[in-house]
């Protein structure tokens, strides 16, 4: 595992109109590094997510991806984004939602491959065989020809994934990736997940899953109020916290066992 961070924040600052949901974020991500973000409802988690892959645009604030500062600084204006610097930067920050977004008049293998063909420019052979090896590695190589419909909850998750992942990204993002699921569908996507993290992918994921943070994160951090209110070793933040805060959250999450 690198030393030098894959990703650097510093000061990251989101508002809408007179919302601030982030207030001045500073972290470092290294390579291999499995961060799982916990907090309330409101405590700006998922919108920290989507500045990171730009799917909201920070008000403030840097993010340094592979050593680059992304955007362009402008003299008392905010940071320029040009769409085609943050398209590249999306290839390589891959983002997994709630919701799955999966194309539903596409098959799993054309939803699979979508991203491969359009923004990779990928040919079809190249791009489909791609797509089968990531099918493959969440379990669902034999639903390549399905449509959405006809998967279950956590089966339409695992081939999210596997689209994120199909594009080699350096970096994946996962946002409350089993708040949707029915309880018993919940375990297959955080299996998929905890094998992710045992290959050494770097991730980030905000999830209410406090035992399956405990067991896989390297890392935990604890947000509230648009700010990291506590960061370490889940060992510290879960079972010894020491930021009030923290404690009051956790001490309303004793249903997990670790």
């Amino acid at each position: 595992m690198s030393d030098d961070p894959i990703l650097r924040i510093r000061g990251l600052q989101k508002s809408f109109g007179d919302n601030h949901v982030l207030r001045g974020m500073d972290l470092d991500v290294k390579q291999g590094d499995c961060i799982a973000i916990l907090g309330a409802s409101g405590s700006g988690k998922s919108t920290f997510l989507r500045c990171l892959n730009f799917m909201e645009i920070p008000s403030d604030g840097e993010i340094i991806h592979a050593g680059k500062t992304v955007g362009t600084a402008r003299n008392g204006k905010p940071r320029l984004y040009p769409e085609g610097e943050l398209t590249k930067v999306r290839q390589k920050v891959g983002m997994v939602f709630q919701q799955f977004n999966l194309f539903p008049h596409m098959t799993v293998l054309g939803n699979v491959t979508e991203g491969l063909r359009i923004v990779q420019r990928m040919d079809k052979t190249g791009a489909e065989t791609r797509a089968r090896e990531e099918l493959a590695r969440v379990g669902l190589a034999e639903k390549a020809d399905e449509y959405p419909a006809r998967l279950s909850g956590g089966q339409k998750q695992r081939v999210a994934i596997a689209r994120a992942l199909a594009l080699a990204p350096d970096l994946m993002l996962f946002d409350e990736p089993t708040s949707a699921l029915d309880p018993e569908l919940v375990g297959e996507v955080l299996n998929v997940i905890r094998g992710l993290a045992d290959e050494g992918r770097t991730m980030l994921l905000v999830t209410h899953e406090v035992g399956f943070a405990y067991h896989v994160a390297n890392r935990v951090i604890f947000m509230a109020a648009g700010v990291i209110q506590e960061e370490g070793p889940p060992e510290q933040v879960l079972k010894n916290p020491k930021n009030p805060r923290t404690q009051a959250f956790l001490s309303r999450h004793k249903q997990f066992e670790f």
